[in-house]
């Protein structure tokens, strides 16, 4: 996946990505489950010049994550409010069932159009 995700423009290293777009930064967060073998990839936006958090903190654009969005949508769910797909990877072994859970994440980012994440707000 970070492959393709660094094709994509985003920066960064896991589990946190960004990419700087005209009128935003695009952001991609794996959330890994605390006991092991999934996760769940989380998306937001902020403004360009990074996120402001409610005790007026200043988080830059270089280190601005999801998590510091409260405004966010986990990838495969079809509103803000729904869990989203959590990735199973506890039982893969080889590297093509790695491979697998890793293509299944890809195919539902559509990071090519740079309005994608924006849109899942609308």
């Amino acid at each position: 996946m970070i492959p393709f995700i660094r094709q994509q423009g985003f920066k960064g290293s896991l589990p946190h990505f960004r990419r700087l777009n005209e009128n935003n930064i695009d952001l991609i967060t794996f959330q890994f489950n605390k006991w092991g073998g999934s996760f769940v990839v989380e998306l937001a936006t902020c403004p360009t010049q990074g996120a402001t958090m409610s005790w007026r903190e200043q988080i830059p654009p270089n280190k601005v994550t999801a998590h510091d969005i409260d405004q966010r949508f986990r990838l495969g769910a079809k509103s803000e409010d729904e869990d989203g797909i959590w990735f199973d990877f506890e039982n893969s072994i080889t590297e093509e069932d790695f491979e697998k859970v890793a293509l299944n994440v890809v195919n539902l980012l559509n990071t090519s159009d740079r309005l994608w994440i924006s849109k899942l707000f609308n």
